[in-house]
């Protein structure tokens, strides 16, 4: 399946957005990322996601979705190909430039990456790291206005109360609106999430979701998501993108699309490879 053009509400197509990537804000241009020894993670990728928009990666584990944000914040460098972020060349961004730009692309995990003894609010601190010189140790070490702002964001995704509660002590969601929150101190631009809801029961997994599409909504971010579930997916993004072993088999918005065509980018595979 590649792009078509459908609006639900009307019963006309909707055209998808075709989008510049030089002036896009994440772009990738015939990307395909090779692991020694015979592992091809992405094969001649290319998409340009919409500013502000929602984008949601869908495929089976080891169809290339994670391997995919990993090239998006410099993780991983494509073996050829390019990719694009807010202006700058993945490839070529190094050292402080590099540093830099990732402070404008915030990460939400799976497993959340909290450090358990440490309480919510120091945990959303961290998030500034990167804009701080200088290790921190414990809450009082980080500036004033870091502090305050990471209050804020507790607030925002409602933990505010559970502030200094230890994260360990914290039930799966509520670790998830901490990470949430810690992404959010440090202001980014982008928001990539990692299949943020696969460790959640579907009430939390809801609440979750809610709760990233709103703030991005609020904070106008661009977001790439990662997910299994297809009923999340449809709900939740503007547009999916479909991979399958590491080749992208559909690239459509949403409203253009059913249950039963989504689901076909899990049919038919086999021996799929990370």
């Amino acid at each position: 399946m590649t792009s078509a053009t459908a609006n639900s509400d009307t019963g006309q197509r909707k055209a998808s957005p075709r989008i510049d990537p030089d002036s896009a804000p994440l772009s990738m241009q015939n990307v395909t990322k090779f692991f020694a020894p015979s592992t091809t993670a992405l094969d001649d990728v290319s998409f340009a996601v919409e500013e502000s928009s929602f984008t949601v990666l869908l495929g089976l584990s080891g169809s290339g979705k994670s391997t995919l944000l990993r090239l998006v914040n410099g993780l991983h460098l494509p073996t050829s190909g390019r990719v694009q972020v807010l202006g700058r060349d993945i490839s070529a961004t190094k050292g402080g430039a590099l540093r830099s730009l990732r402070r404008d692309i915030g990460m939400v995990f799976q497993q959340f990456h909290l450090v358990g003894s440490m309480t919510a609010l120091e945990n959303v601190c961290a998030g500034a790291l990167g804009s701080l010189r200088g290790p921190r140790f414990g809450l009082i070490s980080y500036p004033k206005s870091v502090r305050q702002s990471a209050l804020e964001q507790l607030e925002r995704v409602g933990l505010a109360d559970q502030r200094f509660q230890r994260a360990d002590t914290l039930s799966g969601g509520q670790q998830q609106r901490v990470a949430v929150a810690r992404a959010l101190v440090q202001r980014p631009r982008i928001l990539l999430a990692d299949e943020p809801v696969a460790s959640l029961d579907p009430e939390s997994a809801d609440q979750i979701m809610t709760l990233i599409s709103q703030i991005a909504k609020e904070d106008k971010l661009t977001v790439l998501c990662t997910l299994h579930q297809v009923n999340l997916a449809m709900e939740w993004g503007d547009r999916i993108i479909g991979l399958r072993q590491g080749q992208l088999v559909l690239d459509e918005l949403t409203a253009n699309l059913t249950t039963e065509e989504t689901m076909e980018i899990y049919a038919s595979v086999s021996g799929a490879g990370r």
